[in-house]
């Protein structure tokens, strides 16, 4: 009787070994099981956002950087400097001189990531032109990027962010512009390469 019992348990341990090694090799040969909201979201993303932040005085280096580096300060200078408003500075040749002039924006960060700057003072020595005429000049005169458009009559530059190309594909967005509490954050996208 006893011979049976231990013949019987056994019996019974070997086909619970044969039962969990069976599932244990059928769960090694399954697909892992995906999440499809994760690889759905991946697969529509076009770009992938990484978020910078800055301050003025950065920003102001890396503009310029910019500009030197593309060439844009061509026969006539400028450069540009970020204080509580956004500064343009350059030049105005009449009469076989350069007249100084500064021009000051307003930023405007747009919901679609871009910057439009709305003209608020300017000075030309102590000329008195119309804002139009100058801004005129400039558009005409001064190399500007092409992700850069200025609109003479309504007294304002858009600043296509999202068109410049940074490399590889990278553009970028702005988030958050406020120079007068030095809070500057933008992301740059980042295409996604299947």
């Amino acid at each position: 009787m006893f011979k049976k019992k231990w013949k019987a348990a056994f019996l019974l341990l070997a086909g619970i070994n044969i039962v969990i090694l069976l599932a244990l090799v059928l769960l090694i040969f399954l697909p892992a099981d995906r999440s499809t909201s994760d690889s759905a979201d991946a697969g529509n993303e076009e770009v992938i956002p990484f978020q910078v932040t800055t301050n003025k005085e950065d920003l102001t280096l890396l503009i310029n950087s910019y500009l030197e580096k593309e060439g844009l300060n061509g026969p006539v200078h400028y450069e540009v400097n970020l204080s509580d408003e956004v500064e343009l500075f350059g030049y105005l040749p009449i009469f076989n001189s350069d007249i100084e002039m500064k021009l000051t924006f307003e930023p405007i960060p747009l919901e679609n990531g871009d910057i439009t700057l709305k003209q608020k003072s300017i000075s030309i020595g102590q000329l008195s032109l119309p804002v139009s005429y100058v801004m005129k000049f400039i558009e005409n005169q001064y190399k500007l990027p092409t992700w850069v458009n200025i609109n003479p009559d309504d007294e304002t530059i858009d600043v296509h962010l999202t068109n410049m190309k940074i490399g590889d594909g990278m553009s970028a967005e702005v988030k958050e512009f406020d120079l007068e509490n030095d809070r500057i954050q933008f992301n740059l996208l980042l295409p996604v390469t299947e």
